[in-house]
This record gives C-alpha cells, sequence and structure tokens, in this order.
C-alpha cells in the first residue's frame, strides 16, 4: 500500500512476510493500543531510494509482531534530486514542514552520499541539524544510519569521524558488549553489514556518555545509544540492507572505475561471495585494469551473485526493530 503524499501515516502493508518471523495480519490494524507513528527521512541518492524505502517497510513490517505501525515518508530539501527522483516523492512523501509543527513516536533518518570533504559543507547540514534538534523534542527514540549517524555525532557532541583509507564493505561478525532492551533476544555474536569511508573513534563515545551495544574490532562501535530527552540509536552498518545490496554496490563502484569517476579499483565486499563467484569477480578486475571501458562490465556475474546472495543478518535487524517498536510503545505509555 503506497505512502500518501500527505503527512497522515498510511499502515504498513500487510503482505510482506519472511521465513520463520512473524507475518503482518489483520490482527496489526486491530490492535487496541493506538499504532506507532514512525517518519522516515529517506536522503539516500537516487540509486537507493527506492530500495531504501522498501528495505525499510519490509523490516517494520517483520518488526511489528502484531503491533499497528504506521509509515510516513520525507526528505531532506536540500538533498540533490534528479526530476524522476522529486516526480516520484511527490506522490509518495510527505511535506517535510508538515514535520516541524508535528510528533512521533519514532524517527528513522538514512545517510546521504557525501559530496563535500567536510559534513558541515554538505548543501543538507542546516536541514539536517535542524532536524536533530526537532526529533531531540518532539521523538520517544531516533534512528541515526551511518552518515546520518556521524553528522549527528558532529553536531550533539564535536565528535568527527576518521577516514579509513579504504572503504569498509562488507558483512562482519560483531559480539554484543551491553545488555539493553534493544539487544534483548538479539544473539551474542550477530553478523551486520557494512559500507563506509570512515569511522567514530570508540573512546571518544564512551567519554561522551553513548553507550556501545554492539562492535567488532573490524567494524569498531556498530551499534550505539545515548539518552537525552529522546533515545538516540546510532547504526554504523545497514542491519535493512538485502541480501544483494553490497555486491550491487560493488558493481555500482566498478562501473565508477570504469567511467574514470574514481582514480583506484574498488576493494571487493567481504563475506559476501563463494569462491567461485570471487574467482570470476577477479577475473573481471584483471581485464578492467588492462581495458578501462565501461562495457567491461558486462562480464559483472549479476545473475549469478544475485542468486547466491543470502541475507544472514536479517533475524538480527528484525529482532533489533522490534525491540525498538517496543521500546516506542513503553516509552509512550509512561511519558
Amino acid at each position: 500500500m503506497p505512502i500518501s503524499s500527505h503527512s497522515v501515516p498510511s499502515p504498513i502493508p500487510s503482505r510482506i512476510g519472511t521465513r520463520g518471523l512473524p507475518t503482518l495480519s489483520r490482527d496489526l490494524t486491530a490492535a487496541d493500543s493506538p499504532a506507532i507513528h514512525i517518519g522516515l527521512v529517506n536522503n539516500m541518492p537516487s540509486a537507493a531510494l527506492r530500495a531504501t524505502e522498501r528495505q525499510f517497510r519490509s523490516l517494520l513490517s517483520a518488526a511489528s509482531e502484531g503491533m499497528q505501525v504506521q509509515l510516513s515518508l520525507y526528505a531532506l530539501p536540500d538533498v540533490p534530486r534528479t526530476d524522476d527522483d522529486r516526480h516520484h516523492m511527490a506522490r509518495r512523501y510527505a511535506n517535510i514542514d508538515d514535520l516541524w509543527s508535528s510528533r512521533l513516536d519514532g524517527l528513522i533518518v538514512t545517510g546521504a552520499e557525501p559530496l563535500a570533504s567536510k559534513l558541515t559543507d554538505e548543501p543538507y547540514w542546516g536541514s539536517l541539524t535542524k532536524l536533530m534538534d526537532w526529533a531531540e523534542q518532539n521523538t520517544h527514540s531516533a534512528v541515526w544510519s551511518c552518515l546520518a549517524a556521524h553528522a549527528a555525532l558532529l553536531y550533539l557532541d564535536g565528535i568527527g569521524r576518521r577516514p579509513l583509507g579504504q572503504k569498509l564493505s562488507g558483512v562482519f561478525d560483531c559480539e554484543k558488549v551491553t545488555e539493553d532492551l534493544l539487544t534483548e533476544s538479539v544473539p551474542s555474536t550477530l553478523s551486520i553489514p557494512h559500507s563506509r569511508w570512515n569511522d567514530i573513534p570508540e573512546d571518544e563515545l564512551t567519554k561522551a556518555g553513548y553507550r556501545i551495544l554492539t562492535r567488532s574490532e573490524r567494524t569498531g562501535a556498530d551499534t550505539f545509544v545515548k539518552q537525552s530527552k529522546s533515545l538516540f540509536v546510532f547504526f554504523q552498518g545497514h542491519p535493512e540492507y538485502d541480501a544483494d545490496s553490497l555486491p550491487l554496490e560493488y558493481r555500482r563502484d566498478i562501473r565508477r572505475f570504469l567511467r574514470q569517476e574514481r582514480d583506484d579499483y574498488p576493494a571487493m565486499p567481504q563475506g559476501c561471495f563463494d569462491e567461485e563467484t570471487v574467482a570470476l569477480l577477479n577475473g573481471l578486475k584483471e581485464r578492467a585494469l588492462a581495458d578501462r571501458r565501461e562495457e567491461v562490465l558486462a562480464d559483472f556475474p549479476v545473475a549469478r551473485v544475485i542468486a547466491n546472495a543470502r541475507n544472514t543478518w536479517r533475524p538480527t535487524a528484525v529482532g533489533f526493530y522490534r525491540n525498538w517498536l517496543h521500546c516506542l510503545a513503553l516509552r509512550r505509555k509512561t511519558a
């Protein structure tokens, strides 16, 4: 069911289900408790705009477990958009101006592809910081994803991100290091996709009062939280990703190399491919380095990659967001 373009949220559809996980039923709309209102501020670029909508809708649907959840889509006005994006958003997104005079139970804010070397120089920085201030006063909890997490840390506590030198891309095992409502029933070792060029020093997070929930030596702080008036939840990774999200990002980055939009050949995402696919992709890399033309990308084994993709982190992602929805319901009840 499409999201209406006005500020009144529409119910998440009941048709989405996941093997082994609860599926939404008529109980979702017939629940006695009021609907939990979620806003998704989708700042992803054209290549991921619609996929991000679908990913979060599907994840919230699987996580709702009988709760009534309503979702509204928003976007920051200063993020550069194509004409096709603007047409799509005019039909499906609420006006961000309607948000400033409203309240939501929960908010999810995605990142945007960086255009400037400093986050404060991004064209949407002013709108994003306004959103942070609004979320603090007008939500029970807000989720900040990847680059949005880095921007929030910089604005709220002056914690700057540090370049990694090479893109961190792959599915990595993390450890649960703190018992919390958000990590209840989440396994002690969990797999989470990451796709980023920057990191946040863990020691600066703990000094500033952030509680790290999951981490690993490879990814650093994976999930962490800070409570003030609203509970802010930060994901450096992407639990919402589909099984093929990282492989298709890799293909996009190879295209950028072939178009000479980037100087270096992208590193292969870790933990995504079997040995035969790795061999095929290494062969493609050799051909691309020897013959830097976009036509070489036709040899990318898309069908094989998609057929073999496995979403090993889905149960963990659903667990996180199910706990978050319960947290929202509890906070609303006790507010």
